[in-house]
């Protein structure tokens, strides 16, 4: 008699789980993967949003130190090519002084709303002359590898205090300071770095102007 209540208890108890209304184990683990997903979904959006934010940053840190430019036109030739784009670091004179030789980014002074770019020939103070397809400043006669053809033309200047006296290495089809004057310092964007664009122009741009 014992063992038939005890077999009655072995048969009742799994009957009484199936009736019991609660849901299976699978589902208790269904249901506990809901707010694993949420958190997940709320974790990658929260990675893009920061990935987004620091990319947002970098740009605009880029923007401050950097300036990129388009060469439009044949003034820097053989140096620039028409069509590159060259990047110009706008930090350069906040943390040193113009050079001769240095290439520059400047604002036209005629109309600040054009860039040109070109390359310092005289600094403030500096007496510069161009006769007979030779360049001197301060009476000293410069070597200048680094141009098209000798200038066709004569100009002589001092140049005034807090401007450059700039030129296009393409000097005889080269509209600067020989035709419009100096360039105020305050004009100046920065110092061209290097070609990035075209691949097969790439190449670091010579700032150099030296004593023949």
């Amino acid at each position: 008699m014992n063992f038939m209540i005890g077999d009655d208890v072995e048969r009742v108890q799994p009957l009484a789980d199936e009736g019991s209304g609660n849901p299976p184990v699978e589902g208790t683990l269904l249901e506990g993967n809901k707010p694993q997903g949420a958190a997940r979904l709320s974790g990658f959006i929260r990675d893009v949003l920061e990935t987004l934010l620091l990319a947002a940053v970098m740009f605009a840190a880029i923007n401050w130190v950097t300036a990129r430019i388009r060469v439009d036109g044949i003034s820097m030739q053989p140096t620039l090519a028409s069509g590159s784009y060259v990047l110009v670091n706008r930090l350069a004179y906040s943390l040193g002084s113009p050079g001769h030789g240095d290439v520059i980014v400047f604002h036209f002074p005629r109309d600040p709303d054009q860039e040109y770019i070109k390359r310092i020939i005289g600094l403030p103070g500096d007496r510069v002359e161009i006769s007979r397809g030779e360049l001197r400043v301060n009476g000293v006669l410069v070597g200048e590898p680094y141009i098209n053809d000798s200038p066709q033309y004569e100009s002589a200047l001092r140049v005034p205090r807090d401007q450059l006296y700039v030129l296009g290495d393409n000097r005889n089809n080269s509209s600067d300071s020989h035709q419009w004057g100096p360039v105020p310092l305050e004009n100046v964007v920065g110092k061209a770095l290097l070609v990035y664009w075209p691949p097969k122009e790439w190449k670091i741009i010579s700032h150099s102007q030296s004593p023949r």
